[in-house]
């Protein structure tokens, strides 16, 4: 049996809804976010279910295990390091995304933080940039949402 979760993500000008399935240890990502300039855009758990300031009250990336910002395939990466997603022309981006890193359950559920997708391109940690190491140097936070459990 898979377990569910859903964001909806809101922020000024964007938004969209996510669907986080797991199956094993591995959890997919799915769903669309809207309103996106095009290109690529940083997309990351981040470490409070609280966005009672708008998205800035939800923290830095989910990290319990005190790694540096990195790749979705890197070993050194957040929990929550979720990589980019890219939009479109029409500023829609399309996510299915596949991790063995964050859980719907156990140390690393991210049940009750929240997603956020950045205005800018998450460098990956490779950047160079006083902000690589910490959060990919993506930039301001477009759209977040808490995730929850989902009736299925």
């Amino acid at each position: 049996m898979s377990l569910q979760a859903v964001c909806v993500l809101q922020g000024q000008t964007v938004s969209g809804t996510i669907t986080f399935t797991q199956e094993g240890n591995s959890v997919t990502v799915t769903g669309e976010v809207r309103g996106l300039t095009r290109g690529l855009h940083g997309f990351h758990i981040h470490q409070f279910g609280d966005n009672t300031n708008g998205c800035t009250s939800a923290g830095g990336h989910f990290n319990p295990t005190g790694k540096t910002h990195g790749g979705p395939a890197d070993e050194e990466r957040h929990v929550g390091d979720l990589g980019n997603v890219e939009a479109d022309d029409n500023g829609v981006a399309s996510v299915n995304i596949t991790d063995t890193i964050i859980s719907l359950s156990g140390p690393h559920s991210i049940i009750g933080r929240s997603l956020v997708v950045h205005e800018g391109v998450d460098d990956l940690g490779r950047g160079g940039h006083e902000q690589s190491k910490t959060t990919g140097n993506a930039g301001g936070r477009a759209a977040c949402g808490v995730i929850g459990i989902k009736q299925v």
